[in-house]
């Protein structure tokens, strides 16, 4: 289905203005004691909000619906360089901003950004147009190299082969992810590795490549996140609590022993917008991370499916956009960008409901901030960008 004036899939533009309209509504209760509180102004979180973060991501979002695929897919690579330009910008003093430990932030007076959000969309771009150029071949190295060979009926190896398959594809995606993982893991920002790094297993292997590789890169990165965990007690927490809910409630079990209060006080139909009682110094980061929290209490059941139905519904609506169109790189885009943001949103979910551990990530198009709702935006931009001009 199309838009009239606007030629792009109007179900998805739907999907997404519901969920931001969604957490327009419930940042407007959650953010008016904290702004009180901090500036004197109830509505300020709020219309930072929608001032910085929403309608600035309109924009940004219009403008790669704008531009022509052609140009993103050319342009990816620069658009990746300036991003990691910012990210060592964050360890400069005076423009860098630390918080707890972290760096992540860029002061630019007025307001600030992190650029690790932009990562997540500007990684995948590029990474769908790398892919893209090695698809031809990716599928020669498959036709070349066999374990098993058919006429002989025989395992063969040959490792001129085997190394052939690994140098055009393998080493130098691990090399890519690597060096962005530097980054990441200096500020230091595992949460955003991790789903980077998904997203681009994902990614990786659907463009065709042997599934050794997946299973390698899987066990590869199985290990990295174990010795991450190893090397970071604040790390090895999440994971005790994640197993032990139970351990140190007014210590590091705290915040997912509140945000577990919060989901079970609101039952079937939640206690109504604007009337959650966690918010009230309780349930820490609740207008960002533990947002979701809020939500199942002020919605309940019904309202937290409801959310999980949106995400569902925008994920088969990416894939299906997916399987329409007939550009490899444009499939690979609409790929990335439905799993970075469902793979995001259900971490989150998860880790507010105890089945996961917490990592620290916003709930896309929900949480306050307005560096990852306008990077989400552009990807939203560049995913309408693909329904107007897929041919079925």
């Amino acid at each position: 289905m199309k838009c009239g004036i606007i030629k792009c899939d109007i179900v998805l533009l739907g999907i997404i203005g519901v969920l931001i309209m969604l957490g327009i509504l419930i940042l407007a209760g959650i953010s008016a004691p904290l702004s009180q509180q901090k500036i004197g102004n109830p509505t300020y979180f709020l219309f930072h909000q929608i001032l910085f973060g929403i309608i600035a991501g309109i924009i940004a979002g219009f403008i790669f619906y704008k531009i022509p695929l052609s140009l993103i897919k050319k342009y990816a690579p620069g658009l990746l360089l300036i991003n990691i330009f910012f990210l060592g910008l964050v360890f400069v003093p005076m423009l860098g901003i630390s918080s707890a430990g972290a760096h992540r932030w860029i002061n630019l007076g007025i307001v600030s950004f992190q650029p690790s959000e932009f990562l997540k969309i500007f990684f995948i771009l590029y990474l769908a147009s790398w892919l893209t150029s090695k698809h031809k071949n990716i599928n020669s190295a498959n036709r070349k190299f066999r374990f098993y060979n058919p006429k002989q009926k025989i395992l063969s190896l040959n490792l001129n082969k085997l190394f052939d398959t690994l140098s055009k594809t393998f080493f130098p995606f691990l090399v890519i992810l690597g060096f962005i993982g530097i980054f990441l893991i200096k500020q230091p920002d595992a949460s955003t590795l991790g789903i980077i790094a998904l997203v681009a297993g994902i990614m990786y292997f659907s463009i065709g490549t042997p599934l050794w590789h997946s299973i390698l890169i899987f066990l590869m990165g199985a290990g990295s996140l174990y010795a991450l965990v190893k090397t970071a007690p604040y790390r090895m927490n999440r994971f005790m609590v994640f197993l032990n809910p139970e351990i140190e409630p007014m210590g590091i079990g705290y915040q997912l022993k509140q945000s577990l209060i919060a989901i079970g006080s609101g039952g079937i139909l939640g206690l109504g917008l604007g009337m959650s009682r966690q918010k009230f110094v309780f349930l820490p980061q609740s207008m960002s991370d533990s947002i979701f929290s809020i939500f199942a209490e002020e919605t309940g059941l019904a309202g937290g499916l409801i959310l999980i139905f949106l995400f569902l519904l925008f994920l088969w609506k990416c894939f299906n956009l997916a399987k329409k169109t007939s550009d490899e790189f444009s499939r690979l885009v609409c790929l990335g960008i439905s799993s970075w943001i469902t793979i995001q949103a259900f971490i989150n979910i998860s880790a507010m409901a105890g089945i996961f551990p917490l990592t620290g990530i916003p709930l896309p198009f929900i949480s306050y901030g307005g560096s990852h709702i306008i990077a989400e935006l552009i990807g939203v931009g560049i995913l309408l960008n693909i329904s107007k001009n897929k041919r079925l």
